[in-house]
Parts: C-alpha cells; sequence; structure tokens
C-alpha cells in the first residue's frame, strides 16, 4: 500500500472556521502576498486563490463592495467581473494545461455559498478523467501541488498580462 501525505490538510481540519466580519473584506485589509493568496486587485475586483482548493488553481473573483449577491453590484463592477474571470482562464490554461473549467457562484445559504454575505465566482480548473478514486471512493480530493507553490506560479503568469498592456 503507498501512503499519500498531505500536512498542510491538518490546519484546515483543526483549525476555529470562524473570522470575525467577513472573509473577503479582511483579506482586502491585508497587504497582497501569500499571505492573503491575492494574485490581483483591479479598481473594483480582485482574484485570490481559494485556501482549500476543489483542484489546484481554484481562484475566486471577488468585487471589493460588500454585497450578497450579483444584482446588488454596479454595471462597472460586473464588467471587471466576468473580464478577470476571461484572464484567469486564460492564466489557468497557460500555468496548468487545464481541458475545461467550471465557474460559477454559490448565492445564498440554499445555493451552497461559504461565504454567503460576500458574492464571488469561483473558477475551478478541470482536466479530462481528472475524477479518480480517491474522489468516487474514499470522497477525498488529492491536490499534488502545494498552495504556496500555485500562488507564485499564478502570481507570475498573472502579473505578466497586465505589466504588457
Amino acid at each position: 500500500m503507498k501512503h499519500l501525505w498531505a500536512p498542510w490538510r491538518m490546519e484546515y481540519i483543526q483549525e476555529d472556521s470562524h473570522v470575525e466580519g467577513c472573509l473577503f473584506c479582511s483579506l482586502l485589509a491585508q497587504e497582497d502576498g501569500p499571505g492573503n493568496l491575492i494574485l490581483y486587485r483591479g479598481n473594483k475586483v480582485f482574484v485570490v486563490l481559494n485556501r482549500y482548493p476543489y483542484t489546484n488553481g481554484h481562484m475566486m473573483v471577488v468585487p471589493f463592495m460588500h454585497k450578497p449577491s450579483l444584482e446588488g453590484l454596479d454595471d462597472k463592477t460586473l464588467l471587471e467581473m466576468i473580464s478577470l474571470a476571461s484572464e484567469a482562464l486564460g492564466v489557468l490554461r497557460d500555468a496548468y494545461n487545464a481541458d475545461g473549467f467550471n465557474l460559477g457562484a454559490n448565492i445564498g445559504e440554499a445555493a451552497g455559498a461559504g461565504v454567503k454575505e460576500h458574492v464571488h465566482l469561483h473558477i475551478v480548473p478541470r482536466w479530462t478523467g481528472d475524477t479518480n478514486f480517491m474522489a468516487t471512493t474514499a470522497e477525498t480530493r488529492v491536490l499534488p501541488e502545494a498552495l504556496e507553490v500555485t500562488y507564485q506560479t499564478l502570481l507570475g503568469l498573472w502579473l505578466s498580462r497586465f505589466d504588457n498592456g
């Protein structure tokens, strides 16, 4: 039998996940870097890695404005959200050669929103055949890359897209 070691998951298992105030608003108050995992700040929206990703490269596009749903956002924010989501697809294709993507928002508790008071889009890269025995029999996902490595890889690609324009 082979062993799969994922020691970074222990923090998630043991942590008290209660954050005072809004998770996304608290990230915005921090300096960008590996501590808050923000890859890019636009004018009204930011892009951040999911700390507990579904797959490597799982990003979120989040408005600065603290609203529970898309219909509470102004048109400029909505346009920037979809523009940055489009950029994220390109970054993830370049970094991980993704075959496809899940892109969406869980709006409200009934829809499964983990942070129901601050709307955000999830961008999850996918690969043909990426459901393996761990997911189907053990209800476990295997992430082959440390979050810090993912952050450094995607940060360089993300910034290069905006340095040229």
